[in-house]
């Protein structure tokens, strides 16, 4: 019997998986998280997610005692069988076949299974996601129909019922930013622009107002509008 009280969170250290952290933190008793070190150029978010649940976690006494264990899967292998320029230093484009040469295919599948072999270690129901149709950046794997699909195969094939939370799925990055804001105000959403990280590049070297990127990759575009788009209804946030 799965537990319906506890969650496993990926969190790769962005802005997404941070709301879901968030998000989970108000919804259940124990939160577990998971983290990925896949060759990713941007590695740098793998430092940034320990700063992130130092300070998510110190943020509020509401989410003393829920975080639990923490844990990072090797999946190093993945660069020596994939091609994507999120695991070289190939520019960032648009392929033929209209996918962005950032897809790393089946990165999401094979994030859900490793995240479901651990929750079905701890009798966890609820596995949290950041998938996101609304600003879709041309992965199929983050398309809810995938997800949906993931969800039936993983529980016929360990004969369970896990529950894939994806609580970003139809918002916007405006409508992230607002999640992230009703959850904790100013002081959060200044933890999640100064920790995480989102640049496909890696790059730290550069603040902007909404975070550190290089302003340029789709991930810093897509950021970057969406708070564009959040800040014009909060202007006392920029002060």
């Amino acid at each position: 019997m799965l537990d319906k009280n506890k969650s496993i969170v990926l969190f790769s250290g962005g802005q997404d998986s941070s709301a879901c952290l968030l998000w989970a933190l108000s919804n259940f008793k124990e939160v577990q998280t998971i983290g990925f070190d896949y060759g990713q150029r941007h590695n740098v978010e793998l430092k940034c997610r320990i700063n992130l649940l130092k300070k998510i976690q110190s943020h509020s006494s509401n989410f003393f005692g829920k975080l639990c264990d923490d844990f990072i899967v090797n999946l190093e292998e993945i660069k020596k069988i994939s091609e994507s320029s999120l695991l070289n230093s190939e520019n960032i484009k648009v392929l033929e076949n209209g996918l962005p040469n950032t897809f790393v295919p089946g990165r999401n599948l094979i994030f859900l299974n490793y995240a479901a072999i651990i929750a079905y270690k701890n009798k966890t129901k609820n596995i949290i996601a950041g998938m996101c149709e609304t600003d879709f950046s041309g992965y199929p794997d983050c398309r809810n129909e995938t997800i949906t699909s993931m969800e039936k195969s993983l529980n016929l094939g360990m004969d369970v019922e896990f529950k894939i939370q994806t609580p970003l799925m139809f918002k916007s990055k405006a409508e992230i930013w607002q999640l992230i804001y009703e959850k904790g105000g100013k002081e959060l959403i200044d933890i999640v622009i100064e920790e995480s990280h989102t640049c496909y590049k890696g790059d730290r070297s550069k603040r902007f107002d909404w975070g550190y990127g290089c302003n340029s990759c789709p991930a810093c575009e897509l950021r970057s509008k969406g708070w564009n788009e959040f800040i014009i209804n909060y202007p006392e946030l920029e002060k």
